[in-house]
Parts: structure tokens; sequence; C-alpha cells
């Protein structure tokens, strides 16, 4: 479903110890069931580019953009690189791949939790690990 114009990073290839600033493309609902540990929340629906130059003005930094499997994050990517910024990625299988990988996430309140917002029933067969949540 993708079209390949932001770089994929993969899970297992996130380096420890370097920096990357982690943004997510979903929607704050999604967002506050889940997210990776400091990752800032900039929305897919209602993105706005002023607001991020503002809030992000070193367009040399790492950035990684997510979202549940990765298609609403190629979209904010290519936004970003239209911006100027020039590490952009897109975290490939997005938090489902994350979690699938045996990684932590946290809540709104900024505790781990089990819960990933699969978005609805057919997302959610993407999600091996981990609890889904979705509104019916």
């Amino acid at each position: 479903m993708n079209k390949n114009t932001v770089a994929y990073i993969y899970v297992d290839d996130i380096a420890k110890g370097k920096n990357y600033t982690f943004l997510d493309s979903r929607e704050p609902k999604e967002f506050n069931v889940s997210h990776l540990k400091n990752a800032v929340n900039i929305g897919y629906d209602k993105f706005d580019s002023k607001k991020f130059v503002k809030d992000f003005p070193n367009k040399n930094e790492n950035i990684v953009v997510y979202c549940s499997i990765g298609i609403r994050s190629e979209t904010i990517g290519d936004k970003l690189k239209k911006l100027g910024y020039k590490n952009v990625q897109n975290l490939y299988g997005g938090i489902f791949e994350w979690k699938n990988k045996g990684n932590k996430v946290v809540d709104k309140d900024n505790l781990e939790t089990e819960k990933i917002h699969t978005f609805d029933k057919n997302w959610s067969k993407y999600l091996k690990k981990g609890e889904k949540v979705y509104e019916k």
C-alpha cells in the first residue's frame, strides 16, 4: 500500500544509544492508548506543518515517523521531507511491528501497557502481541 517515498527503518535496526525523535502520526485517541516511550503525537488529520517547523527547528535531526502499520506515517514523512527535513525514516510495520518484536509501549500516563489501538477489527489481524483495542 505504500509508495516507498520515505525510507524505512526496521525495528531491529534502530540503534541503541542513537538519538531519534519518534513522531506518532496516529490520532490522539490512538496515541493515548499507547505509544513508543518519548514519542510526540503530531497526528494525521490535523497535522500542522507551521506548528511542526516551530516545534522542531532542527531539520537535520534523526526523525522516525510511525503509525499503526506505516501508511499514514509515510504520508506525514513525505510532508516533512517537503518541509526540508533531511533525515526522515518510516518505521516499517509501525507500532504493531514494534510490539510484535517484543518492545515496550506506554500509555498517556507514561505507564507500560499491553494495549495497542488497532484502528478497527480489519487492521487488528496484523498485531500478534499485546491487547487489541478499537472502537466497534
